[in-house]
Parts: C-alpha cells; structure tokens; sequence
C-alpha cells in the first residue's frame, strides 16, 4: 500500500525556526515577529538554514522507496516565502511537491488529510490533522516522548512502514464506521 505522505518543511526538513528566532532575538528593528517575518529575506533564511538529521537526503531515500507518495506541506507567511521555498525545493527536493498554505490556514482545508500521514513539529497542526481524519507523527529531534507515533529522522519511516501501514488501516475502519 504506497500511503500519502506529508511532510512540514520548518522544524522538520530544515532549521529555519531556530535561526529566525535567533535572528529575531539579534534584530532591534522589529517588536513583533509577524512583521519580522512579512520582512525576512528567505533566499537568505534559507541559505544558512541546515537541513536536520540529513533530511534531504532522507526525503530521496522516502522517495525511492516507493513506500510513499511524498508531499511537502508547508505554512508561509508571505509570497516572498512561499516563492523561496519553492526554489529551494526545485533545487534540493526535485521529485516531490510542495504546497503551500498561508499561515492561519489548516493545512487540512488545502489538502484531503483523510488516511494521509502528516509529520510535523507542531502540535497544533497534528491535533488539527488527526481531528480531519488523518495519521498525526510528531517530529522532534529533542528525543522527547509523545501521545502519538514520533520520530526524529525522517528515514524512520521507512523502518517503521508497517507500524504507519497498520495505524492507517485502523483510522480508516474508525472513519468508515463513523460514516455509518
């Protein structure tokens, strides 16, 4: 069974939530972060962003494995954003889609997050997942422990393919019985 995967870009793929809250924290320009964000040079966030725990090449092991169909789901808080982003993912991620949502937005009212997997950093987002009828992993390179399936390297999902192929198969016997 090749599951729908998606797959948060800050906080998951890369570092950007780190080094824009550093170079918030250095910025004298700016008292709120919503406007710092509207103003940040993604091109450059990005540049010196690191991916985590060998993300990229992770995303192209999930990717080859036919395990997956590989989706990345990403907020964004301005065009500027979104259009980096997408650079970055033609350039470094070719075989898999990025889509965007602007921030506000449940990631589960641009996509059909139903029997679809979402690993994420934020909990918000996996709570909301899970309430649209989709498989919530928390990703967390902090090593702490969650009410949910977690992971701190993406290539886990391929170890652990059979654990996420059996928690999609019970979500669906829940959703199909709800819907009687």
């Amino acid at each position: 069974m090749k599951i729908k995967l998606y797959l948060d870009f800050d906080g998951v793929i890369l570092n950007t939530i780190d080094v824009t809250y550093e170079m918030f924290k250095k910025n004298n320009e700016y008292d709120d972060i919503n406007e710092f964000y509207k103003n940040l040079d993604w091109d450059y966030v990005l540049s010196i962003s690191t991916p985590i725990n060998d993300s990229i090449n992770a995303i192209h092991k999930l990717v080859k494995s036919g395990l997956y169909d590989v989706h990345i789901l990403t907020h964004f808080n301005t065009e500027k954003e979104a259009r980096s982003k997408k650079r970055f993912d033609k350039k470094e991620l070719d075989n898999v889609k990025l889509i965007t949502v602007i921030k506000g937005v449940n990631k589960c009212e641009v996509v059909d997050c139903e029997n679809a997997v979402l690993v994420d950093d934020y909990m918000g987002n996996l709570v909301l997942w899970q309430a649209n009828g989709g498989i919530p992993i928390k990703f967390s390179d902090k090593g702490k422990k969650y009410d949910i399936m977690s992971i701190s390297n993406l290539t886990e999902l391929i170890d652990r393919y059979d654990e996420i192929c059996s928690l999609v198969e019970t979500n669906n016997k829940k959703l199909v019985n709800s819907k009687k």
